[in-house]
């Protein structure tokens, strides 16, 4: 499938494993030029048009050498994790769930996106998670501003030419969920029988085809949405 990518400059964070890496993968085989951004530089795949660049997101000095490497068409925020916490934690466990899950990606598209709507074309995608919680977790909480965030900034943006969308994925086959969640292969298939109609975790290809489609020319109607990509899991959080 063409999604009209070729030559499209393209800015992907947290693009070392998991749902990041299959998107700078597909980004490639469509012919687009990716800087990919990860604190593991080394693990990013050495694929034809995709510059690796070494990045903590968190760090203000990291996201304004990253925000210098623009101007972009395609900014996709993936840089993110889970932060279950409990009701005492300190303020540091929530000031970092925050910065990584909703500070970095807000600064990053404020510094990107001056040059998006000076062009009238500019496409961002950002990578979300569950709005279910079944216990305490700051990544939620930040991942809740970001919704709202999003929501608010497509409708002062789209006139621009820029569309703004949010993807919830549910249980993606990568390293975060089998080295932190699910273990276990008893683990995953309890997990997926309670809880996933469709009968198995996805693979960081599923997200990474609907961010290329909301990259596209083609979704150009699409901004403010949250999109669930979880194979029915959002039916039954609980």
């Amino acid at each position: 499938m063409d999604y009209e990518l070729r030559g499209r400059t393209c800015l992907v964070t947290g693009a070392s494993s998991g749902i990041g890496a299959g998107i700078v993968r597909l980004f490639s085989e469509q012919g687009a030029t990716v800087t990919a951004i990860a604190r593991r530089v080394d693990r990013i795949e050495r694929l034809d048009g995709v510059t690796a660049v070494a990045a903590d997101v968190t760090r203000p000095a990291d996201l304004d050498r990253v925000a210098a490497l623009g101007p972009v068409e395609v900014l996709v925020n993936c840089a993110g994790g889970s932060r279950p916490t409990t009701p005492d934690s300190g303020e540091e466990v929530w000031d970092e769930a925050f910065a990584l899950n909703f500070t970095a990606v807000r600064r990053l598209t404020t510094a990107l996106l001056p040059a998006m709507r000076q062009r009238r074309w500019g496409r961002i995608v950002n990578i979300s998670g569950s709005m279910e919680p079944r216990g305490l977790n700051a990544a939620i909480a930040a991942k809740g501003a970001l919704h709202l965030w999003a929501k608010g900034l497509s409708c002062d943006v789209a006139a621009d030419g820029v569309t703004l969308n949010t993807l919830q994925p549910g249980r993606i086959d990568s390293e975060q969920i089998r080295e932190k969640l699910h273990p276990t292969e008893q683990s995953r298939r309890s997990f997926i029988e309670r809880n996933i109609p469709i009968g198995y975790f996805g693979e960081p290809a599923d997200v990474a085809h609907v961010v290329a489609f909301l990259a596209s020319p083609a979704a150009r109607y699409i901004t403010g949405a949250v999109i669930p990509v979880d194979g029915g899991m959002h039916y039954f959080a609980h």
